[in-house]
């Protein structure tokens, strides 16, 4: 067997049988290849050097380029960015070149240049854009965006049927599209809170009808292209522990935080990760599985005359299983909210007048989903027989609350810590709880376990130089993330000035964390703190009118750089914080009140006026 040319060898023929031009253009043309593309390569030329025909081995025509699905996500909690990552794990597993963009990150002006992109979009508040998006679909849905005529695209809709304008985002930007021309490569589909679903269907649908145009056709390169995205995907995992997979950690303490006579109850809560090594940053939010109250589910069997032990099937973790309904309603049906899509069901059930009454009228049912729960719905009107399995079938699965973190790991290590209020209130003389704030308040004891993840928001971060001043306004239980931003720039050591807003109820009986401040203010790390306790005058004062009361400190700091911060009520607080905002700029800016808003755009485009409201 004759003896194999060294390299130095091979490059000494190939010189001979090319010229230098022909080399130089060799070895430029193959410096890129993977060793599995060399090894193609090689077997082309050898099979090309036998046959002296490139005809027989490639199509005469210049190669293709692949083209690229893009994948943009708008995102409040994170759903929207899980989603997206299982599309693009999907696709890139069939063999499709993908580009995964945040929203916020993509230049809505760069459509124009693409030919597929799917869109999976959030609804915040009432019908509003994500805060990632809020650019994003003002462009799109202003005079300047672009005629669309080559782009194909489909988008998922992620919302809660609860509100109003249900999907609302989704919803624009799919009529906007067809508007400026794009083609539906499928129909959008608006999913609500328990969504897993119909997420997984919409993929796999789009997977399958975009794979055969998408993924490259040319001999040897296909399986390459495919190769190489799966271990792009599989490249830097997150956490083996998430939303489909939560962790099991250990329930520590349950601490109430507020006073006696206080009106509400607020609890410190302590969970251990253990040695996890699920970690977090200031700003993310804590994912938390609860189970209902055992009194409440013996009360709802106990009205529909079931005895817990028949046995009904759920698809659970993407796989049917059979269960009591017990177990089902315990642990994985939602009982402590109710959707208008279950007062239809009940109202249809029991034939109820009245019930059929607000099931016709949307904004009707929304407001009775709204202040009942299903035991309510339940005792209020008798129904026909029904199967237990018909009634699960009718109920949303549990979907994890998202808790601001309160805490920094830089100070409390394998713990994480959250502020929760414990909802309560009464109906038909009996008090009915808010089903993840009762568990984590009442339901646990020391040492059991909670199931958790962790849900990162880069939409809600200090600012990468500790030198920068940063104001933040969090009134109740908004006060938590900003508790961990203070553990964190101590921790940093951070030379950023702080300010606080914090506003509640009483000073005597509801000032969470009092102490922690008073020695953040002690030691200097908190420059100023400002505080509105509504009900110890006559006139009620809220944190918006302390920022009114120091207009001109609060514009200098902001001129001088400051991240601005919101944490809390979404309805009333953060538009109420957010127009003060906008008059104060606009007085100590000499601005028109247009003028004063793009400000606060502006400060939002550059991350420095961040919210996290709920």
């Amino acid at each position: 067997m004759p003896q194999q040319l060294s390299l130095q060898q091979n490059l000494n023929t190939a010189s001979s049988a090319l010229d230098a031009n022909q080399l130089a253009l060799l070895h430029q043309a193959t410096s890129s290849y993977s060793s599995l593309q060399l090894a193609w390569a090689s077997g082309y030329l050898a099979a090309k050097s036998e046959s002296g025909q490139m005809a027989n081995l490639l199509p005469v025509a210049a190669p293709v380029t692949a083209k690229t699905l893009t994948i943009l996500y708008a995102s409040q909690t994170g759903n929207a960015k899980g989603v997206a990552k299982q599309v693009e794990l999907n696709a890139s597993a069939a063999g499709i070149s993908v580009k995964l963009k945040n929203i916020s990150d993509y230049k809505a002006k760069s459509l124009k240049s693409e030919t597929h992109v799917l869109i999976i979009a959030s609804t915040n508040g009432e019908g509003e854009a994500p805060d990632d998006a809020i650019e994003f679909h003002e462009f799109l849905l202003g005079k300047k965006a672009p005629k669309l005529p080559n782009l194909n695209y489909s988008v998922l809709a992620l919302g809660d049927s609860s509100y109003e304008f249900f999907c609302q985002t989704g919803k624009d930007f799919d009529e906007r599209l067809q508007a400026l021309g794009a083609k539906q490569v499928a129909p959008r589909v608006d999913c609500d809170v328990d969504y897993d679903s119909d997420s997984e269907s919409w993929t796999l649908s789009i997977v399958e009808s975009l794979k055969d145009e998408l993924t490259q056709k040319e001999a040897g390169i296909a399986s390459v292209t495919s190769l190489g995205n799966v271990e792009l995907v599989t490249a830097g995992a997150e956490s083996v522990y998430s939303k489909q997979n939560p962790l099991n950690a250990e329930f520590i303490v349950s601490q109430k935080i507020t006073g006696r006579d206080s009106a509400k109850d607020v609890r410190h809560i302590e969970i251990d990760l253990g040695e996890s090594g699920l970690t977090y940053q200031v700003g993310d939010a804590l994912g938390v599985y609860f189970e209902n109250d055992s009194a409440l589910v013996s009360e709802l069997l106990t009205a529909l005359n079931f005895t817990g032990d028949e046995q009904v099937n759920l698809k659970l973790n993407g796989e049917q299983q059979s269960l009591t309904i017990k177990d089902a309603l315990s642990r994985d049906l939602e009982i402590t909210q109710t959707a208008p899509a279950f007062i239809e069901f009940w109202a249809n059930q029991s034939g109820d007048e009245k019930l059929l009454a607000i099931a016709t009228d949307k904004n009707s049912a929304r407001e009775f989903a709204g202040n009942h729960q299903i035991i309510d719905v339940v005792t209020l009107a008798a129904a026909t027989e029904l199967s237990a399995q018909t009634f699960v079938d009718a109920l949303r699965k549990i979907t994890p609350r998202l808790y601001s973190i309160a805490s920094a790991q830089a100070e409390v290590e394998e713990e994480v810590h959250l502020t929760v209020g414990l909802v309560s209130y009464e109906y038909n003389n009996k008090t009915r709880f808010g089903g993840a704030s009762h568990y984590l308040a009442q339901g646990l004891d020391e040492s059991q376990s909670v199931r958790v993840f962790v849900e990162h928001n880069d939409n809600f971060r200090l600012p990468s130089d500790s030198n920068t001043p940063v104001i933040m306004v969090g009134p109740g239980t908004g006060v938590a993330p900003f508790r961990a931003f203070m553990q964190q720039r101590e921790a940093d050591e951070a030379s950023g000035d702080n300010w606080m807003f914090f506003g509640d109820q009483t000073f005597t009986q509801d000032f969470l964390y009092q102490v922690e401040w008073q020695n953040y203010l002690k030691s200097g790390l908190l420059t100023r703190m400002d505080v509105a306790f509504s009900r110890d005058q006559a006139e009620k004062v809220y944190v918006q009118d302390r920022l009114k009361e120091n207009a001109s400190e609060v514009f200098a700091w902001l001129e001088r750089g400051a991240h601005i911060y919101i944490c809390g009520d979404a309805n009333r607080m953060a538009k109420d914080v957010h127009q003060t905002l906008v008059d104060i700029i606009a007085e100590h800016g000499k601005l028109s009140t247009e003028q004063a808003e793009d400000y606060l755009k502006s400060l939002r485009s550059n991350k420095r006026y961040q919210k996290d409201v709920y």
